[in-house]
């Protein structure tokens, strides 16, 4: 198993990040390649799962651990593949996802692309209790934070409004990292947010 790629970050596609290890160029499938951005032809470690069937075999790439063992634990569950799981992943923090998952919203989980209601109570049965390690979960949260909850589902909106407005999937794809590390559930303001870092690129 390939548990890791480092090398130099010569490219990013719309789905991929090329890495050159030697001279060897390693396409890997990124939920959101342009996260990797600020590393471009510089060296980089990124975390991989190697996937492996009978007709395929493709590297996954992931900015962290914690990213990449969700991925596995998603891929785990039935009616979800990897492509299903980056969907979720493209757009999502993990502590919103393993929050949902142990509050049991369905209506989160129905929210990703492809999970219907009877995906999201698999992934429910399957996950819950056994993501808990990976961060700290809150049973009420605090009244006074914006809950990681409300900021994923926002950010969904926003990317949905600057499609609406005609940016492309991967113009918008280059500044949703920035945008869930903003301190905000508003999605006007991170609408607004967005629009400031398009215009700068």
């Amino acid at each position: 198993m390939i548990a890791y790629i480092k090398g130099i970050l010569t490219a990013i596609q719309d789905d991929a990040v090329i890495v050159d290890v030697q001279g060897v160029g390693y396409e890997i499938v990124c939920a959101n390649p342009f996260v990797f951005q600020a590393e471009l032809n510089n060296e980089i470690k990124i975390n991989t799962y190697h996937y492996v069937r009978e007709d395929t075999q493709v590297l996954y790439g992931f900015k962290n651990e914690d990213v990449k063992y969700l991925f596995i634990k998603l891929i785990s569950v039935s009616g979800i593949g990897p492509k299903g799981a980056l969907a979720i992943l493209g757009s999502v923090d993990v502590n919103g996802f393993v929050e949902a998952i142990e509050r049991e919203d369905d209506k989160f989980l129905t929210s990703f692309p492809g999970v219907g209601k009877k995906t999201a109570r698999q992934i429910i049965l399957d996950l819950k209790g056994k993501l808990t390690s990976m961060v700290t979960v809150s049973a009420e949260g605090d009244s006074n934070q914006p809950s990681s909850q409300g900021t994923s589902e926002e950010l969904m909106e926003a990317q949905e409004a600057l499609k609406a407005l005609g940016y492309t999937e991967r113009e918008i794809k280059t500044v949703i990292p920035q945008l869930q590390t903003e301190d905000t559930a508003n999605t006007d303001e991170m609408i607004r947010k967005a629009l400031a870092l398009l215009m700068k690129n």
